[in-house]
This record gives C-alpha cells, sequence and structure tokens, in this order.
C-alpha cells in the first residue's frame, strides 16, 4: 500500500511537470535565444534563400501578374525579407498581426505579417530581428482595397478579388523566424502633416502634440462604439493646427484610461483605417503618450508681416526662369527651372521629361533675406508634382548664409523639413509647405530648392512646382 501511494505521489509530480514543461518559455517572457529547431531552420534559410527588400516585395504585389487586379502574388522563389517588429499586441491593440519595417531607426518601409496567433508580442516583441521565408506564402492585401501590402498564408476570392489569409500555426513555424536580436527601435520624427501612405507600419513621433479641445474628460474609446474608436490629435503647425486621427481598439487593455489634456509627443504606429480610406495612429502602449507640457496655441497672422514674396503672376509661359534676385543654376544636366502659366496662374516648375540628360540636377535659390531686426522669422511656400513615380524624383529645400548670389556649388547648404509633396498626392495638387523657421539664422538668408531627376530614366523624369515663396517676420 505504501509502495503503490508513493507511485501514486511520484507520477503525480511527473505529470505536474510535464504539464509545465509544455508550456513554451515565451509564453511567459521574451527569449534571448531560441531552440535548436528554430536556429537550425534560420540558420538554413540564410544559407539557401535570397534575400529580397522589403520595396521589392511589394513590387511584386504591385506589378504581377496584373497592376490593379488586386489579387494577391503565390511567391515562388526560395526568397526571405527581413526586418524589425514595430507593433505590439502586449495591450490588445493590434490582433493576430504585426508589421515589420526595414531598419531600427530612419525606416522607409514595413509590411504587415497576419499569423492565427494571439499575444505574439510574447514571440515577435517589439524590436526583434525577424526573417520571413516567403516560398509558397503570399503577399497581397489583408482586404480589398485596404492598401496595406501583407505577407499571409493562402488566400480567398470573392467578387471583388483575392486577398491573403493568416498564417497557420504550422507555416508560421515554419516561415517566420527569429534571430537572438532585440534592437531599440528610434522612432521616426514626423509631424501630422508629413506622415502619408508610404509611412504604415512604420512606428514614428510626433512632437507638440494634444488631443483636441472638445475631448477633454473622454477615454481612449467610446463605450458606445463596436470595435474601434477615432480620436482627435492635434498640433500647432504655424498659424493653424493640424490634425490626425489615433484610433483604439475596444479590445485595448487601456480603452478606458482619460485622454491626457495637456501637450508633448506620441510615438505609435502609422496604420489604415479597416477600410483603408483613412490614416490613422495606433498606439502599443499608453507609455509612448508623453504629454507633460502646457497645450499649445497657433501663431496670429495679424502679429507677423510679409517681408518678402514672390507669386510668379508675371511668369512668361514655357521660358526660362529669369526672376530679379532669383538664381536659377543647373548642377547635372542642361535644364533649368522654368516659368509656367496655367488657367491664368504663374508658378515655376522643374521637370526633367525628355531633357536626354542621364542626370538632371537642378536650383532655384530665392534673393537674399536680410535678417536684422527680424524676430520669428518663418518661410512659406507651395509645392505641387506630376508624373511622380519614385521617392528617388526629389524635392530638396536649403538655406545658407554664405551664398555669394551666383556660385551655389560653393555655399554652404544647410537641409531644413518642410511639408513637401509626393506620390501620395494627386498630381498638381498644391501643398503648404508649413512654415520653415530661419529665426535662428543671422546676417543673410538664401533659400534653395533642389530637384534631382533623369531624363532618361522614366521612373525619375517627373515634376515639382513652387508658387507663392513668402517671408513672414514679426
Amino acid at each position: 500500500m505504501k509502495t503503490n501511494k508513493f507511485l501514486k505521489i511520484v507520477l503525480g509530480l511527473m505529470v505536474t511537470f510535464a504539464i509545465v514543461s509544455c508550456v513554451q518559455d515565451d509564453d511567459y517572457s521574451v527569449p534571448s535565444s531560441m531552440g535548436n529547431e528554430e536556429n537550425t531552420a534560420l540558420n538554413n534559410l540564410l544559407a539557401t534563400g535570397t534575400e529580397v527588400s522589403m520595396a521589392e516585395l511589394k513590387q511584386m504585389y504591385l506589378t504581377e501578374p496584373d497592376p490593379g487586379d488586386n489579387a494577391a502574388v503565390l511567391i515562388e522563389t526560395n526568397i526571405y525579407v527581413k526586418g524589425y517588429v514595430s507593433s505590439s499586441d502586449k495591450t490588445g491593440n493590434f490582433f493576430k498581426e504585426f508589421f515589420i519595417q526595414d531598419s531600427p531607426s530612419n525606416p522607409t518601409i514595413a509590411i504587415k505579417v497576419i499569423l492565427n496567433e494571439v499575444d505574439t508580442y510574447n514571440q515577435f516583441n517589439f524590436g526583434r530581428e525577424v526573417y520571413v521565408s516567403l516560398k509558397d506564402l503570399y503577399v497581397g492585401e489583408e482586404r480589398i482595397e485596404n492598401g496595406v501590402v501583407t505577407i499571409g498564408g493562402g488566400t480567398e476570392t470573392d467578387q471583388y478579388g483575392t486577398t491573403v489569409t493568416s498564417l497557420g500555426t504550422i507555416q508560421t513555424n515554419s516561415h517566420v523566424f527569429r534571430s537572438t536580436v532585440t534592437e531599440e527601435i528610434v522612432p521616426l520624427n514626423l509631424t501630422f502633416s508629413q506622415i502619408n501612405a508610404s509611412h504604415v507600419g512604420l512606428f514614428v513621433q510626433v512632437d507638440n502634440a494634444e488631443f483636441a479641445d472638445n475631448l477633454i474628460g473622454k477615454r481612449y474609446f467610446d463605450p458606445f462604439q463596436d470595435f474601434d474608436t477615432s480620436r482627435t490629435l492635434q498640433s500647432c503647425e504655424g498659424f493653424s493646427y493640424s490634425t490626425f486621427q489615433l484610433e483604439t481598439s475596444s479590445f485595448a487593455s487601456f480603452r478606458d484610461e482619460l485622454l491626457p489634456v495637456k501637450n508633448g509627443s506620441i510615438a505609435a504606429v502609422v496604420n489604415k483605417t479597416y477600410d483603408g480610406s483613412g490614416l490613422v495612429l495606433a498606439l502599443n502602449t499608453t507609455d509612448d503618450v508623453m504629454f507633460n507640457n502646457d497645450r499649445c496655441t497657433p501663431l496670429d497672422i495679424n502679429d507677423f508681416t510679409v517681408v518678402a514674396e514672390e507669386d510668379f503672376e508675371s511668369a512668361v509661359n514655357n521660358t526660362n526662369l529669369d526672376f530679379p534676385g532669383w538664381t536659377n543654376f543647373a548642377e547635372a544636366g542642361g535644364w533649368v527651372w522654368r516659368e509656367k502659366t496655367f488657367s491664368g496662374n504663374g508658378y515655376t516648375e522643374f521637370s526633367t521629361y525628355n531633357s536626354g540628360d542621364a542626370v538632371n540636377i537642378a536650383w532655384l535659390v530665392t534673393p537674399g533675406i536680410d535678417m536684422s531686426g527680424l524676430d520669428n522669422v518663418f518661410v512659406n511656400f507651395e509645392a505641387a508634382q506630376h508624373h511622380l513615380d519614385s521617392p528617388d524624383n526629389t524635392l530638396e529645400i536649403f538655406v545658407s548664409t554664405d551664398f555669394d548670389g551666383s556660385d551655389v556649388l560653393g555655399a554652404t547648404w544647410e537641409p531644413v523639413s518642410a511639408n513637401l509633396p509626393s506620390q501620395a498626392n494627386a498630381w498638381y495638387e498644391f501643398v503648404d509647405s508649413g512654415l520653415i523657421d530661419i529665426s535662428a539664422y543671422s546676417g543673410t538668408v538664401y533659400v534653395a530648392f533642389k530637384v534631382t531627376g533623369s531624363g532618361t530614366d522614366t521612373t525619375l523624369d517627373g515634376a515639382y512646382q513652387i508658387d507663392n515663396y513668402k517671408v513672414l517676420a514679426n
């Protein structure tokens, strides 16, 4: 009897041990290393597969088999993509998905992975370096016209097209691998007006932000809504507020927290609404909302004076720009900025279309701004694009205090940030640059518009337009 009792105790202990042993370590803590099986699979992938960039992977979906048909693409070659996890479902604000971006800092692109698992943050934790073996997986959209390029394990088709479906558990284990590396994700610093569709999936930070005035006393989630609640964020940009939507899931653990009333920085993942109609921010955690400053007040335009301006209304259509005090210079290629008119509006444009030059780089430099006696000095302009096919076809803005009025390349030029048109903007849609603060400069300041393109590469032969340049000060 004693022996039987002893055996029961031993067997009970063995069962208990077996149950505990069957729980994966990553159910409770983030592993710094993986088991032999996952390490072996990753090493085999790196040894036999070919890495492709996220941009290349997106292009596969956008161009094959037929651009615009919304059909998911089956990957049939032994290729893989690498990224760093930018989203986390630890608080329940993401569900059975995570984004990976191409770099832990200064990222340029991200892709979503959908999988039939919850609490993925334990395995694919924020900042984790992840490799996805793409052979026999699909690249497409989770919902038609959502516009978020996604990696999935299968497809389903309805009257609207073919979309990707989640990776199954076996597919996840055999195709999605972690390295031992977890990087610090440095948020990409942007303004609300700078965020566009190219930033979907990226972890970004916006400074000088706050929730809209009418949301004081509200919580992240509206209990009268079923799935998601959008709350308006605002930021003082010049003479007005720019706004953006923060979307919170009904399953978020912070859903009932009060919205902070102060101003500060917010770091979140750029995402799209369910139907793809708009861009939103989605929090990983409210720890990334750091609103500790006084609320902001937009500048009052009545406090400012226009000290210089050019509306290009005297432009002579299709001639090289020749305005007094402006410098029009070709660094590479033979073409320079042109005077243009359309429907009674004058502006200046630089296009490389049919230039015949492999590289075109053109500068347009404003007349000098005498900073003597000026405070709170801002530059403002409007810019548009058309036929822009690549982010490498760039418009850049620079400031110089040692330009002599003629030797452009001999001057020291400092880049400044502005809200500029991109592929996400409609052709010929003029975008306000926002206020570019040049108050810290002294002496005579020059502003330069620099475009880089090509007359032989059709992906780089777009055009940029500038109008309504002005300098404001008080």
